[in-house]
């Protein structure tokens, strides 16, 4: 079923790079234009995983711009709430319209139990994990209100949002209240025919999991283990035999969600796990 997001305009967080460039150019194939935000930087505080470029951001902006969609880039820090209102401003004054949101950006840092847990990397976690979610929805629920056409918001949680796991306290904390927000939004929002949902991926083939700290965090007893060494304790995570998906697996069902297919769901976290959520 082609064009299922025909004519919609979309704002994505954390659009540069992994799930975020997956989100926008699986809605850009299906007839949606694009305002994506990234930071294109390293974040004090994650600095295991390197951040995005701008770089990252314009090879996004070329995808979707190669599928004939059109697309507004910005370099916005989700914390600064000041600077998502004028990136998504400034998208809906030049693409006309907003009925499509996807929270998206986000970070891993650390890898302590919670009670070794340094402040900083707990307030940078729940900064942009847990208040950049909120901060860019309140930015954007503006416009659908004015567009009056209801719309669909998703917020990128996790397995992590609806089960706990060892040496993440920080990111369980931080993706379980992002449920909270989406079932909140979506009371809310609802007499507006404006839906909240949340996604909740386990691993995906990104940069945020596919990264030696990652597979060292899974495979202690390795001092530089392989993804050879880091598929098999991936796998014994999920019901379905593999390690990981791929970030389209999650770009599908955001899509689901964003169109018309979905018209009635709201308060959904859909998991796209492997039946993690089910050991």
């Amino acid at each position: 079923m082609a064009g299922r997001v025909e004519g919609k305009v979309a704002f994505i967080t954390g659009a540069a790079r992994g799930q975020g460039r997956s989100h926008a150019v699986r809605l850009a194939q299906e007839g949606a234009d694009i305002i994506a935000v990234d930071v294109c930087r390293n974040v004090s505080g994650s600095d295991v995983i390197a951040g995005s470029a701008p770089e990252d951001l314009a090879e996004t902006a070329d995808l979707v711009k190669g599928l004939g969609r059109r697309i507004v880039t910005a370099e916005v820090d989700v914390r600064d709430f000041d600077a998502l209102s004028a990136a998504v401003d400034s998208g809906v004054e030049q693409l006309g319209r907003l009925d499509i949101v996807v929270a998206n950006a986000g970070i891993g840092n650390g890898g302590d139990t919670l009670d070794k847990t340094s402040e900083a990397d707990w307030g940078t976690m729940i900064d942009i994990n847990l208040s950049g979610v909120w901060k860019s929805v309140k930015a954007a629920v503006p416009h659908l209100l004015s567009g009056g056409n209801g719309g669909s918001i998703v917020l990128t949680s996790s397995v992590g949002g609806l089960k706990a796991y060892p040496n993440t306290g920080h990111y369980i904390a931080a993706k379980h209240g992002v449920i909270g927000l989406m079932r909140s939004f979506a009371v809310e929002l609802g007499e507006h025919s404006i839906r909240v949902n949340a996604v909740c991926p386990t691993n995906v083939n990104t940069p945020m999991f596919m990264n030696e700290g990652t597979m060292k965090m899974f495979r202690p007893d390795l001092e530089n283990p392989t993804v050879d060494d880091f598929r098999p304790v991936a796998q014994f995570m999920h019901v379905l035999p593999i390690g990981w998906v791929e970030p389209v697996d999650i770009s599908n069902a955001v899509l689901f969600l964003a169109s018309d297919e979905a018209r009635y769901v709201t308060g959904l976290p859909l998991t796209v796990d492997a039946g993690s959520t089910l050991k």
